[in-house]
């Protein structure tokens, strides 16, 4: 009987909640809009009303905060292109080891960006950030991850909050890979906006949400009828929503409860025994991923190999069209272009388990045997 495939790779997408299956299938078989008055239109907007304190409570906004799209993609074009016009910014200020949504995001303002660099531990340089900052004539547009999808570094997000807060600049945080794993307390912290994803957390892709502070409220992407207080037209993806929120719910305990951060130490030291030459990428980092090499060991190769054992990980964002290529996130922290070609991400979950963790290790124990009788052999 043929095991079934293993997934490590929660930082891409993680897998469905129970809870979220429950309330896509409950609101799915709900009929009707939203914006209609009528009862049929009020069950569904309650069914989003109840979505969005749920969303809230996970990311210490208020409901109002919350505006619902169609990915965390549009909330972080919404926030940065919109923002950038609203705003009236001269410039947007990004990190070298951004995300495509936010770099791409900035291109498409056609203000002049300004990109600064990442540490040799995966950390923004803030001494250089804070010359932007000083420096800068107008209006910045600071758009900053708090957690890198490819390493899981963790920004020293309260110190950007205390550099670019109290100025006149607006402050954007691209929270999607903190969502669900850490404390967020946006309705008391310093960024106008912030973005975060549904299918991050265990709900279906499709949906993700901008937080705003009311000052932002005017920040648009899509005019549309009205919907979401005038903040993002379209009729809303209730079905899709309501199992946001129910994931938004669920996950905080189902991430604790699963001791992640444990598996992810189980799953270094085994990898660490294996050989003397890993490396593993960055230095304060979420409790969830782990990316690492070992010299010699392409990640393409690799990867293909796992997968045959059925052992499903990456080699960093699944945004690039599926394409295995060198990361901008290595080559930014200084990472040497051969080393970086081997980096392997292991991202773990609400579902992950020991013998997931286990079954990697042995799994890339068995590349490293053969590569190492390969190069036995050529000797």
């Amino acid at each position: 009987m043929t095991r079934p495939a293993i997934y490590l790779d929660h930082n891409a997408a993680s897998p469905l909640l129970p809870e979220a299956r429950e309330a896509l299938v409950s609101t799915l078989a709900l009929t009707g809009n939203p914006s209609s008055v009528h009862s049929h239109g009020r069950a569904l907007r309650n069914v989003l009303e109840t979505a969005r304190g749920q969303v809230a409570a996970l990311a210490g906004a208020e409901r109002k905060q919350v505006v619902f799209t169609g990915s965390a993609t549009e909330a972080i074009t919404q926030a940065i292109v919109g923002g950038a016009r609203v705003f009236g910014s001269t410039a947007v200020v990004i990190s070298a080891g951004e995300h495509a949504a936010v770099a791409k995001a900035a291109e498409a303002t056609g203000l002049p960006v300004i990109t600064v660099g990442l540490l040799a531990d995966g950390s923004i340089d803030l001494d250089q950030l804070a010359e932007v900052v000083a420096q800068a004539d107008g209006n910045l547009l600071v758009a900053l991850h708090w957690v890198n999808n490819e390493t899981g570094v963790v920004q020293p997000v309260g110190r950007i909050n205390a550099l670019v807060g109290p100025t006149r600049h607006t402050l954007f945080i691209d929270a999607v890979q903190a969502f669900g794993k850490l404390e967020l307390d946006f309705a008391a912290s310093a960024p106008d906006m912030m973005a975060v994803s549904g299918h991050k957390i265990g709900a279906p892709a499709g949906v993700g949400a901008l937080l705003v502070k009311s000052h932002a409220d005017l920040v648009r992407l899509i005019p549309g009828g009205g919907q979401e207080q005038g903040r993002r037209g379209g009729t809303e993806a209730a079905a899709l929503i309501a199992a946001f929120g129910a994931a938004a719910a669920a996950i905080a305990g189902r991430y604790s409860g699963t001791d992640v951060p444990a598996l992810i130490a189980r799953l270094e030291a085994g990898l660490v025994a294996l050989s003397p030459d890993l490396v593993i990428f960055g230095g304060e980092r979420l409790g969830n991923v782990t990316n690492f090499a070992v010299p010699g060991v392409k990640n393409a190769t690799a990867m293909m190999a796992l997968d045959l054992l059925g052992l499903s990980v990456s080699s960093g964002s699944a945004c690039s069209s599926g394409k295995v290529g060198p990361s901008h996130v290595l080559a930014a922290m200084g990472v040497a272009p051969e080393l970086a070609e081997c980096a392997l991400r292991v991202s773990l979950g609400w579902n992950s388990t020991a013998d997931d963790v286990d079954a990697f290790v042995a799994g890339y124990q068995s590349i490293l045997e053969r590569q190492r009788a390969r190069q036995g052999q050529a000797a």
